[in-house]
């Protein structure tokens, strides 16, 4: 297991004294003698000294009535959700979620447990990892006081991932903890400890009960981390990304035959990944990076003189999307499906025009990318990848020369999102035409020739051009 380990500095809890809205939550629960504690990830959040917006505050007793004297105090509305016990509302910037403190019991059906009432101690006991299990009291007796019966600090300080109680019962009980360790572990630069690390790889089989949505959005984010590729790692070596994702599992191990070799693909994606984490924060735009070369393993070829070849990987890395997206319950949309597919087939272009950079090439990828064009950059200089690094800045200045050609032509021809000024229309009027596959040849043949630089893309030049090209399908204008 690839493991980082960080010690942490620990926050005074004092701090909480000066939170602007804690000591006035704890003022109205006692007003309603609730003993009342903030717990979860704010807690664990405060000592690491990282801002956290959303906080969770557990009642031993009716949380739905604090909830609501809460809402009520602030002036705002709570929304109930009877079904889980739980009421949430908005006060300013943060989210409160209130719960009254709860046993569970689960069947191995579900992640969905059987829930009576408990008390804190049930309640912690019930917590995923130690250092979420944490809880500071609101009450006035005792403001402030940290109850940490499974030394979540500790383990804070450690940088260390456990469960507080077996970590098998745990997974088992709600799977879905498997991915939130991975997660947090991959945001926190934390160590999973053994035994945890263990239960994983034991209990692996039990995701199968949880939603996919679920499962998605713990990728989503590991991908948003300052370093994903530590989090697919541990996909990779607990044997969960066969499950989550194995296009991406798929790409790992290198073969050679003979003196010809290729690299792992799984570990160049990772690279490509963090490359491109350093440069952008767009979810999609780092998916494309985990997705782009993903049908290499259906389009590797040998040749005993060339050796091997991916040819046409990023065309049908394209083509899988669609049914991988509609399998990870990812949006399938224009401005998500059709983005990333759009990167994916067109991720190796750019480079490739370091080769023989023409205007009409350059056209031809400003016509194609329109307004994606500085994404496809990103991900194409995160491509750049080797172990000799005299090659990589070779690569990069290739790029550079490349990429400044692009933007010289786009400044000159403003190509990109540029519409022809012959339509389908114009071609039918002209010549009389039904609606056709001939007006489509008609039309595409215009918009080559001005790709192409043979003509600009004004009417009269336009215009005339078709009219030749027509004139070769037999076509003349009627009268």
């Amino acid at each position: 297991m690839d493991s980082v380990k960080i010690k942490k500095s620990i926050v005074p809890l004092d701090g909480i004294a000066d939170h602007p809205i804690l000591r006035q939550i704890g003022e109205i629960a006692d007003a309603l003698s609730l003993e009342t504690y903030v717990v979860g990830g704010f807690v664990r959040d405060l000592f690491l000294g990282r801002v956290a917006k959303d906080i969770d505050i557990v009642c031993v007793g009716n949380s739905m009535l604090l909830a609501q004297a809460v809402a009520q105090y602030k002036g705002v509305p709570v929304t109930f959700f009877k079904r889980f016990g739980t009421a949430m509302l908005q006060w300013d910037e943060w989210g409160l979620e209130f719960i009254s403190a709860r046993k569970e019991s689960y069947v191995l059906t579900s992640r969905h447990p059987s829930v009576s009432t408990g008390t804190l101690a049930d309640d912690q006991m019930r917590r995923d990892f130690t250092i979420n299990a944490m809880a500071v009291s609101l009450n006035n007796r005792d403001y402030g006081a940290l109850v940490d019966p499974f030394n979540g600090q500790s383990d804070l300080m450690d940088g260390l991932i456990r469960t507080p109680c077996n970590p098998y019962q745990t997974f088992s009980d709600d799977p879905l903890r498997i991915m939130r360790a991975i997660r947090l572990s991959t945001q926190l630069h934390f160590t999973i400890v053994p035994e945890t690390w263990v239960a994983i790889t034991a209990v692996r089989d039990r995701l199968g009960i949880v939603a996919q949505e679920r499962i998605s959005e713990e990728l989503h984010k590991i991908i948003m981390t300052d370093r994903p590729s530590y989090g697919f790692k541990l996909l990779f070596d607990a044997n969960l990304l066969s499950l989550v994702l194995p296009e991406l599992h798929d790409l790992a191990g290198k073969e050679q035959i003979g003196c010809h070799s290729h690299k792992d693909n799984f570990f160049h994606t990772l690279e490509v990944l963090d490359n491109l984490a350093h440069h952008s924060d767009k979810l999609w735009l780092r998916w494309a990076a985990v997705l782009h070369d993903i049908a290499k393993p259906l389009t590797k070829r040998f040749d005993p003189i060339h050796g091997f070849s991916f040819h046409g990987h990023e065309e049908q890395g394209a083509k899988m999307l669609p049914k991988l997206f509609k399998r990870m319950r990812f949006p399938i949309t224009k401005e998500v499906l059709g983005y990333v597919q759009k990167l994916v087939r067109l991720h190796l272009r750019p480079i490739a025009l370091a080769k023989e950079v023409t205007d009409g090439a350059i056209r031809r990828l400003l016509y194609e990318v329109g307004d994606d064009l500085e994404d496809l950059f990103l991900l194409c200089r995160a491509d750049i990848t080797s172990k000799n690094e005299a090659k990589v800045q070779q690569y990069l200045a290739n790029f550079d020369r490349v990429q400044q050609r692009v933007w010289e032509v786009e400044a000159r021809d403003k190509i990109r999102n540029f519409q022809p000024v012959i339509t389908g229309q114009i071609i039918i009027q002209t010549f009389g035409l039904k609606p056709s596959p001939q007006v489509g040849l008609i039309k595409k043949a215009v918009k080559e020739a001005i790709l192409e630089g043979t003509i600009k893309n004004r009417y009269e030049e336009a215009f005339d051009y078709m009219l030749m090209v027509g004139k070769q399908y037999g076509l003349s204008q009627p009268g």
